[in-house]
């Protein structure tokens, strides 16, 4: 049987673990709430209304593209892309393509970024890899003017963090969405991680230092997961009534 993404893929290694999948979102949370097109995420009202669901919703999307045999992956991805095409009928009006691939953009860097600061640094080949799988989801959903390559993507993602973000009252309103529903802990939890994984230009946007409190505890957090003890920590920083999500990004890893 064929997969999507090859079962010995570096790419299933940092989207199969529940701590690495929940910084990349942090990342993504943060470079989304500056997204010049972030008012087609509004156009539903869903995200402001359950961001914490709607992260878990894409989650499920990207776990049933990363860990299945390629037709239902590309089953997934189509769905997906069925799903964006009735928003912009409903609104008449068609979402930028260079918005689209802007949110490919976050999760070949904050797959990256995520694993680098959990685990360890990738080699080239496996940015290549990382690249490649978003890739095939970008082409597989019809996007226009991807680079081919990871070296060649460099460049262009370093002009769309220009070109396509900005500070607005949607970025404002996001962040003030996400403190309600983590609460003021966890909230400050969220922006210290974002610090970690998020770009130079995200930091200077939204005004974030170079220092992150976050940065002694990782050591300590990944001595956690050797003990096995991580699920205690969290058990403190995850908010309870997504307790149940959480622990279902950690099914793909033990499936294989």
């Amino acid at each position: 049987m064929q997969f999507f993404v090859e079962e010995n893929s570096v790419v299933r290694k940092i989207w199969g673990k529940s701590d690495t999948v929940l910084f990349i979102f942090a990342g993504a949370a943060a470079e989304f709430a500056l997204n010049k097109a972030v008012d087609w995420l509004y156009f539903t009202g869903k995200l402001p209304a359950d961001p914490l669901g709607r992260l878990f919703s894409t989650v499920r999307y990207a776990g049933r593209i990363i860990f299945s045999p390629m037709d239902e992956a590309h089953k997934a991805i189509d769905t997906l892309r069925q799903i964006h095409a009735a928003v912009e009928q409903s609104r008449g009006a068609s979402i930028p393509d260079w918005a689209y691939r802007d949110v490919l953009f976050m999760l070949i860097h904050y797959s990256i970024a995520s694993y680098e600061l959990l685990e360890k640094k990738l080699s080239d080949e496996e940015k290549e890899e990382v690249y490649n799988v978003f890739y095939r989801v970008g082409a597989r959903m019809g996007l226009k003017e991807l680079p081919l390559s990871y070296l060649e993507w460099l460049p262009v993602r370093e002009a769309h963090l220009i070109e396509d973000l900005q500070k607005s009252e949607y970025t404002a309103d996001l962040f003030k969405q996400y403190k309600k529903h983590l609460g003021a802990m966890r909230f400050r939890v969220l922006t210290e991680a974002q610090k970690l994984v998020v770009p130079d230009r995200v930091k200077e946007l939204l005004q974030f230092n170079d220092f992150s409190l976050l940065t002694p505890v990782v050591p300590v957090y990944k001595i956690s997961r050797l003990m096995k003890m991580d699920w205690l920590l969290k058990s403190i920083l995850y908010p309870p009534d997504y307790k149940d999500q959480i622990d279902e990004l950690d099914v793909y890893r033990r499936k294989t």
